[in-house]
């Protein structure tokens, strides 16, 4: 049998794993929604749909949920989605139809 400590270890991993996926679960959700808002065209719900997906990338981030450079490169590719379909709105539309 195992000693104390690692058993301990073991349940405290285990609440751990709990916290952790529910956050990586949220942060997809919030990037998902944002990506589908971009691909849609509607620009200004994007814009806040974008705010909240990288606050919780930074949230979770930050907590160790996740790297830092992993939330660090989703940012990055959210933000740059955003920015093209903010410069050229009728050109996320077409891909669409």
């Amino acid at each position: 049998m195992a000693n104390k400590s690692a058993l301990k270890a073991t349940r405290a991993a285990g609440r751990r794993q709990v916290r952790n996926t529910s956050a990586r679960s949220k942060v997809k959700t919030d990037i998902a929604r944002a990506e589908k808002l971009i691909t849609a065209g509607d620009v200004e719900k994007a814009k806040g749909a974008v705010a909240t997906a990288v606050s919780g990338l930074d949230k979770a981030a930050e907590k160790k949920v996740m790297h830092a450079n992993n939330a660090a490169r989703h940012k990055s590719r959210l933000l740059k989605k955003l920015n093209q379909a903010a410069a050229n709105p009728k050109a996320s539309k077409s891909k669409e139809e």
